[in-house]
């Protein structure tokens, strides 16, 4: 009988992962215990890689310790403070996505973002998308917007290369311009007349 329950003590354990490759850990379970070949699961789609001290939770199946399987592998150096209820995959370089509160996600990238598709991009948020970054660069053969770009009157507003200014504003700005239509003194553009 007390064979049985040394195997029973045997068969969980707390250590530190000294080596961590795709398939295998080797950790320290005790000061002078070293296993060399454990066996390491990932959940299905997730995949990751932690560095080299990080916790490991290990399982002995029948309690022999000449097999192990690493169940789960943690890092409280690099945990970021959530509420409740939130999530976040994060790494040690500060990179993340976080699942906030609010129905708010952050992305957050120390270096680059980079998105690439096969077809096309959907992105559908509830408020506004926002984009800080110091370049935004967009290889595509077509960019669509195909939603209407209004204000609160329902007037399309041109930001980029119009002042601010609504369509209609800068209609009417067109409608009375007028100048000479070459270096030659050609006609002058008569207002509210097409050419």
């Amino acid at each position: 009988m007390s064979s049985v329950w040394a195997r029973v003590k045997l068969i969980f354990s707390l250590g530190r992962a000294r080596l961590i490759e795709h398939e295998r850990v080797q950790a320290r379970v005790f000061a002078d215990e070293i296993l060399p070949n454990l066996a390491r699961v990932e959940p299905y789609g997730f995949s990751y890689r932690p560095k080299p001290d990080a916790q490991t939770y290990l399982l002995f199946p029948s309690g022999d310790r000449s097999f192990g399987v690493a169940i789960l592998i943690g890092d409280k150096r690099y945990q970021m403070q959530l509420q409740e209820g939130e999530v976040a995959l994060h790494d040690d370089e500060g990179n993340h996505v976080h699942l906030a509160r609010g129905g708010n996600i952050n992305v957050h990238a120390a270096g680059a973002i980079t998105l690439t598709a096969g077809s096309a991009v959907n992105m559908t948020a509830g408020s506004a998308v926002n984009i800080e970054a110091p370049l935004v660069k967009v290889n595509t053969n077509e960019a669509r917007i195909e939603a209407p770009l209004l204000d609160v009157t329902g007037e399309v507003l041109d930001n980029s290369s119009g002042g601010g200014k609504k369509m209609s504003a800068m209609r009417e700005t067109f409608n009375t311009h007028v100048h000479p239509e070459n270096d030659n003194g050609g006609p002058t553009r008569v207002p509210n007349q097409l050419m």
